[in-house]
């Protein structure tokens, strides 16, 4: 499983009776797929996997493999009890997913042991499996050295933020198993750190943003990079403009990390519905200061003459 480029978590709509609303979410994936993800994560953080039951998990990733069709790979999310991640792990594969993003278990704090076997456990059940490094999952080098070893397990995301400790993953597993093993920078708003995670050798990062200005977020990725189209004054301008005032909004309310994503999703046109408790709405206010913001990145990445993503795909205007 080959992942590059910007990495699309697409959020889960909902319809008017609270389903998973299946048409919607394909609509999402196809407006998404046009601006030339990486890979599609499906069901994941910003997918509310929380909040979905195991068979609506399914639906969403059966969804996201049959829109790809192959062009991109196709991770699911994991997680919870250790019966539901078995559960999630075996319906993806069924579904015809590329891998798995096992999200930590919750309120069980076991051992280093403990953990060791429930990501054995998964990644036993038989796709690639990237672990994700937040909240009660807390890994020195050594741990993330011996979880790394585990067959099956091909990498890390880390939405922790705490460069140093990552360095020090980053040097102790490419040490201990080469460049094969794959590092992404995986905080809510992976961009505005983006700079630093590649100083110390991570590249790759999700992208939130891509859910609803995919012509930004490619935008900013084709110019941090290294080659033709790099460009630090796009950076620059859409860090300041963009993307540390969506953080500042983002930190507002515990939560807005995905129901800012939705509700921007929603401005742009597409049907995808209420967040699902416990996360809560945006309030009147804070939808006009993302307004603000989603249109003041799309300006941004307009005046610097970027193309908005694949040549000839729509660009839909902020506020539809």
């Amino acid at each position: 499983m080959h992942l590059s480029g910007v990495l699309f978590f697409p959020v889960t709509p909902f319809d008017g009776d609270g389903r998973v609303n299946t048409a919607a979410l394909a609509e999402h994936l196809d407006r998404g797929l046009s601006h030339g993800p990486g890979g599609v994560f499906a069901a994941c953080g910003t997918g509310e996997l929380t909040s979905l039951s195991a068979d609506e998990q399914a639906a969403v990733v059966r969804t996201a493999v049959q829109q790809t069709a192959g062009r991109v790979p196709v991770v699911a999310g994991a997680g919870g009890p250790l019966g539901t991640a078995l559960t999630h792990a075996r319906q993806a594969a069924e579904a015809g997913a590329d891998g798995l993003l096992l999200l930590p278990p919750y309120l069980a704090q076991g051992t280093r042991e403990g953990l060791r076997d429930y990501v054995s456990a998964v990644a036993a059940a038989g796709l690639p499996v990237i672990l994700y490094q937040r909240g009660p999952l807390v890994l020195e080098p050594a741990q993330a050295v011996e979880l790394a070893r585990l067959p099956g397990v091909v990498g890390l995301k880390d939405g922790l933020g705490d460069i140093d400790r990552m360095q020090r993953i980053v040097l102790a597993v490419r040490a201990a198993l080469g460049e094969e093993f794959t590092f992404f920078n995986g905080l809510p708003t992976a961009e505005l750190t983006q700079p630093a995670y590649r100083a110390v050798g991570v590249s790759l990062y999700s992208s939130a943003a891509f859910c609803f200005v995919p012509e930004v977020a490619s935008a900013f990725q084709r110019a941090l990079e290294d080659g033709p189209a790099r460009d630090p004054e796009l950076v620059r301008r859409l860090l300041a403009e963009f993307y540390a005032p969506l953080v500042e909004l983002r930190s507002a309310v515990p939560g807005y990390a995905v129901s800012l994503v939705k509700a921007a999703v929603r401005a742009r046109g597409l049907a995808a519905g209420p967040v699902r408790p416990p996360l809560v709405e945006p309030t009147a206010a804070h939808l006009g200061e993302l307004e603000r913001i989603t249109a003041a990145g799309l300006a941004a990445v307009r005046a610097s003459g970027t193309a908005p993503g694949v040549p000839g795909a729509p660009a839909p205007e902020a506020g539809r």
